[in-house]
């Protein structure tokens, strides 16, 4: 990936990309060949702190082989509000039905080039019916899953942010 934080080639013509000034937007990347602005192109994901109806217990679940908890989480699909991918992820992955979604925070998580949009949601019962994705999961309490959050992770920080009346630390 480059380091360059912006788009080298235009994806309309394959054109090779200048960096201009564009008034009140700032340096933007400029395709000479289409003569038009191209704005920066990055993926938009969800993430999701699932909660007991009492929101006193927290699923956290491993996946991909990984021995370390994290919350569940999935990308946007094009066309997709937020608040429903928050929905369709939970039940795909859970097999849970989401009955509150609440926004939380977003953060930028330059490694793959994802907005991730943070949220808490209440399911309305305990039993999960994960899917292939989940290798396995458990319900924790608010004090347990803090301690069982992978470390230094993104996660974590949504989760103790959340946790701490939404003091996060980027």
């Amino acid at each position: 990936m480059s380091k360059n934080p912006h788009m080298n080639y235009c994806m309309e013509c394959g054109g090779k990309l200048e960096i201009r000034d564009h008034g009140e937007e700032g340096k933007v990347p400029y395709c000479p060949s289409c003569g038009e602005f191209r704005y920066p192109v990055f993926n938009t994901a969800v993430s999701m702190i699932v909660m007991n109806e009492e929101k006193d217990h927290v699923i956290l679940i491993k996946q991909y082989g990984r021995d370390a908890y994290i919350l569940v989480a999935g990308y946007v699909n094009k066309g997709e509000d937020a608040e429903d991918a928050v929905r369709r992820e939970v039940m795909e992955e859970m097999g849970l039905e989401v009955q509150s979604v609440q926004f939380n925070r977003s953060h930028f998580f330059a490694p793959s080039n994802t907005l991730m949009l943070n949220f808490t949601c209440t399911v309305n019962k305990s039993e999960a019916h994960p899917n292939h994705e989940i290798d396995s999961w458990k319900w924790f309490t608010k004090e347990e899953a803090k301690e069982k959050i992978k470390k230094d992770s993104l996660a974590q920080k949504f989760l103790l942010g959340y946790f701490s009346g939404g003091q996060y630390e980027f």
